[in-house]
């Protein structure tokens, strides 16, 4: 569990791009065995969704939530070794952001934690062209697909992806998540069969 004056402090430094000062933070919960769902959510996750609650009140600039990101994302990258639990599923799953979507933190951390149970994680990034996210589906044959919004607008654009991979692939479970559905749009994903809303990590872990 992590305290929330920790959080705090990680707030205000990553607010302040101050990278030395969240370096020190999660080095020393890793050193301290944090658990790798629990730095994911109610650091990362947290502090980032406030971020963007930020951004979209017009209290930081474009730049600062930019900033934000890359050092999140340069945390993660110092956390993936710290994934490795010694569990094989021999199970795959493709994750991706849809076409125009260009915030992918969401869905990298769904691909570690399913890492982190033995899943071979395939994580193609932001902005992936459908037809890319296809061909990749074809070579891989996942057993989940995985697709990331984080911002409500581009629900048009995750409809589009939607149609596409059930056409090609109507037999596919999908996982649909991302900070854009506080906002509301989880209706739309009715009408794909095998399509499931996923709300949080702590659910995926749940079944999986």
């Amino acid at each position: 569990m992590i305290k929330d004056e920790l959080y705090q402090a990680y707030l205000h430094a990553i607010l302040n791009g101050d990278r030395g000062a969240c370096l020190n933070i999660v080095t020393n919960l890793l050193e301290n065995k944090i658990n790798i769902r629990e730095l994911y959510t109610q650091l990362f996750q947290k502090s980032m969704y406030r971020i963007g609650e930020l951004w979209e009140m017009n209290k930081i600039s474009v730049a600062r939530e930019h900033l934000a990101t890359a050092i999140t994302e340069n945390m993660l990258s110092l956390s993936y070794p710290h994934l490795v639990s010694g569990s094989q599923s021999a199970k795959k799953v493709v994750i991706s952001c849809t076409a125009n979507e260009y915030h992918q933190i969401g869905g990298k951390m769904v691909a570690d934690i399913l890492e982190f149970h033995g899943w071979d994680a395939h994580f193609l990034g932001a902005n992936t062209p459908v037809d890319e996210l296809l061909q990749c589906i074809d070579e891989v044959k996942p057993d989940l697909i995985g697709l990331s919004l984080a911002i409500y607008f581009n629900l048009p654009a995750l409809e589009t992806t939607l149609d596409a991979v059930c056409s090609h692939y109507p037999n596919s479970d999908i996982l649909v998540g991302g900070h854009a559905f506080i906002c509301g749009g989880t209706s739309a994903l009715k009408k794909y069969s095998g399509t499931h809303y996923l709300e949080s990590l702590a659910q995926l872990e749940k079944n999986i």
